[in-house]
């Protein structure tokens, strides 16, 4: 319930009372534990709708262990955690299971899954393909890949040859500020650039401020008090709002699909075209029989697998979700596309279709910027690495240079690049 706070949504249906009143006091106690069991450090008074999508994850997670579970079945349940609260939300699993409770976990992220399953039913196309017994050996992954797509996969990102051109984009001594709290600073001072054919990577644990940064680069759309400069092709242009940032050629698809990329009760088509109506009306009046052509063929070139574009999108698997946010936004013809954790809650063979598009996309001279808390996902895919840490830019990695312990090491302080 986003407008209720943490401690309210914790124990909805089940509040402590003395003598028929809810004790808050109770309540906020008990929830302090609760959130300090999962790694988040909030006040329970704070609202629901104030924390980013990683922070609400943890908080259903407190509100399930709230009740004393037997069977735990959490779903995607690390999608939204960078590394290092994703290894704490496996240890709470393994502890769970010390005492009692079994735990049914869904998840794409087989390192993850590798690490604490007893055991692993692969399913595909709704039906189960495989059970295997990890408890004599551990699982192999390439098994376990292989059962989840129906085929070898020899690689897990594409090859490519990347060739960066001149800076298409360019972000200069950016500044926001939190949007309730005004003296409180969420982005300090960072500096950017993306070159043509460049896929430029921002890694960070959750609360860095890598999400803060793309949302008030695209239009401003959070934060106040943000000053700096954005420069395209060494111009600087107006994205005081999201109208201007799309027409200088920037956009953004969120780490959010579902609650900001998609309208999920509305078709595949009207999707596609959200962002560019004018590119299929006559003076004002969408043409639907343009707006068809438009979707199906962005429906063809990304290979969304769908019953045809007017199926809700709703209706469509999060790999397919995602592909059409992207084609939504490549119907506005960017120069600059911000991926904000582009794969998330996606499974291995879809993962590798994005990854695909990102190549060709960055092939034809579109510059990336990806945001992920999948360090290797970055590393297989990026051919530079900015490293975020409370808001400031603390390290940048080529990527002959870039390694999973490097960017830890700069996170907890050990470079400083601002």
């Amino acid at each position: 319930m986003p407008l209720l706070s943490i401690a309210e949504n914790i124990f909805l249906g089940k509040e402590p009372a003395r003598l028929g009143v809810v004790d808050r006091h109770a309540a906020h106690v008990r929830t302090r534990e609760l959130l300090a069991t999962v790694g988040l450090d909030e006040s329970p008074a704070t609202l629901v709708d104030d924390l980013g999508v990683g922070k609400q994850q943890l908080v259903e997670i407190a509100k399930a262990l709230s009740r004393q579970v037997r069977l735990l079945i959490p779903d995607e349940p690390t999608a939204s955690l960078n590394e290092t609260d994703s290894e704490a939300l496996l240890q709470l699993l393994l502890g769970l299971r010390e005492h009692g409770v079994t735990s049914i976990l869904i998840s794409h992220k087989l390192n993850e899954i590798e690490k604490v399953a007893d055991t692993i039913t692969v399913l595909r196309d709704g039906s189960t393909v495989q059970t295997l017994d990890c408890r004599g050996q551990p699982a192999n992954q390439d098994v376990v890949i292989r059962h989840m797509v129906g085929r070898e996969m020899a690689d897990r990102y594409p090859r490519r040859e990347p060739a960066p051109g001149e800076t298409v984009f360019e972000v200069r001594d950016w500044t926001v500020h939190h949007p309730l709290h005004a003296d409180r600073q969420v982005v300090k001072g960072v500096n950017l650039h993306a070159r043509r054919g460049e896929i430029v990577g921002i890694a960070g644990l959750m609360g860095a401020g890598r999400t803060e940064l793309a949302m008030s680069v695209f239009g401003r759309s959070y934060g106040q008090r943000i000053s700096g400069k954005v420069l395209v092709e060494g111009v600087e242009v107006d994205v005081s709002d999201v109208s201007r940032a799309v027409a200088h050629g920037i956009a953004y698809v969120t780490e959010d699909r579902k609650g900001y990329g998609l309208l999920l009760d509305d078709d595949i088509a009207r999707n596609t075209t959200l962002a560019n109506l004018p590119g299929v009306a006559n003076h004002g009046v969408v043409d639907e029989g343009r707006e068809f052509a438009v979707a199906e063929g962005y429906r063809q070139q990304l290979r969304i697998r769908c019953a045809g574009v007017h199926q809700p999108a709703g209706e469509l698997s999060g790999g397919n979700q995602q592909k059409v946010v992207l084609g939504k936004w490549l119907f506005t013809q960017p120069r600059v596309l911000i991926l904000d954790e582009p794969t998330r809650g996606i499974d291995v063979g879809a993962k590798f279709e994005i990854y695909s598009l990102m190549a060709q996309m960055a092939a034809e001279g579109r510059c990336i910027v990806m945001i992920s808390s999948e360090m290797p996902e970055l590393l297989g895919m990026c051919d530079r690495i900015y490293v975020m840490n409370e808001g400031r830019f603390v390290a940048e990695f080529g990527a002959n240079e870039a390694s999973q312990e490097k960017i830890m090491r700069a996170i907890v302080g050990a470079g400083t690049l601002q």
